[in-house]
């Protein structure tokens, strides 16, 4: 039986079952709520049926992945290590139904690079704590992979955006803003893309590091100007960086203080993935003309 289990139904596994959730004849994973449980159990996710479990019941957990062909990876780690490695390696190194791990990650593993283009190839040089965790879990991932011989992707996710989560979404709920860093720019990429992504690292047996982004890495204003237009509204005024630096959370602010534009030529080569959405203009039209944003503010009202 063809089974895929999910440490974190999150956003991303959201789309990678709703694109690719019906070649498999099971689907589970964890949440970190009861409540979310519940109604996952109930409702289902991106159109599909799951099972949806405590991340510490580690009974129910052990048996629902024991037949997992796919194992998708998004919780993130602590300052200790691999949260899901730390608790379940054993249960997973008796899965031997697996055939591949797909393991999430970000883009800020590699730290700040002025700008400048880098590849898989470029050092890691984590700046935030949270980076420097995840490059860690990175290394976890792989060390666990080469010891059950068993293939473990790793792929490095920029800025997140899609149904939901956008600059339109933002913009109708009056919560955009336009930060403006001079020298500052960053990729994204679609959750869609994601999940083509995942499934080709899944069909290909992938193993190794991959950046999964778009083509054209941008000042963090512009998809706000862009979505602006979209809707014939006027853009939120721009906000300087260091004016507001004080008033933003400490993510935020790691989050500026990096700049780097990133190839994804390996994704493209190695995967064959085809972008969907390889700029972010492509992807907010699509979003536009799907509705996105007459659906938000239908709900809202």
């Amino acid at each position: 039986m063809s089974a895929l289990f999910c440490f974190g139904l999150s956003y991303t596994a959201a789309s990678y079952i709703a694109h690719y959730g019906a070649q498999f004849k099971r689907i589970a994973g964890t949440v970190s709520t009861a409540d979310k449980a519940g109604r996952l159990n109930k409702q289902g996710l991106g159109g599909r049926l799951v099972e949806a479990f405590l991340f510490d019941d580690q009974p129910a957990l052990a048996s629902a992945f024991a037949g997992a062909n796919l194992v998708i990876v998004s919780i993130p780690p602590d300052a200790d290590g691999d949260r899901v490695l730390a608790r379940y390696a054993d249960d997973l190194r008796r899965a031997s139904q697996i055939s591949a791990i797909v393991y999430l990650s970000t883009i800020g593993v590699y730290g700040d690079h002025g700008g400048a283009w880098i590849d898989e190839m470029t050092p890691a040089k984590p700046v935030s704590p949270r980076s420097r965790e995840r490059l860690q879990a990175e290394q976890q991932w792989q060390d666990f992979g080469a010891r059950i011989e068993k293939p473990v992707a790793i792929l490095r996710l920029p800025g997140i955006y899609g149904p939901g989560r956008n600059a339109l979404v933002n913009l109708v709920r009056g919560h955009a803003k336009r930060i403006v860093k001079p020298g500052q720019v960053f990729n994204r990429i679609h959750v869609r893309d994601i999940a083509q992504a995942i499934e080709a690292a899944h069909v290909r047996r992938a193993n190794g590091i991959f950046n999964i982004c778009d083509d054209e890495p941008t000042p963090g204003a512009d998809p706000v100007s862009y979505a602006a237009q979209l809707l014939g509204m006027a853009p939120p005024p721009e906000l300087d960086f260091d004016a507001i630096k004080p008033t933003l959370p400490p993510m935020a602010q790691s989050f500026y203080a990096e700049s780097k534009r990133v190839r994804n030529t390996r994704m493209k080569d190695e995967l064959g993935v085809t972008l969907a959405y390889p700029t972010y203009r492509r992807g907010l039209r699509a979003l536009f003309e799907a509705g996105e944003h007459l659906r938000d503010a239908a709900a809202r009202s």
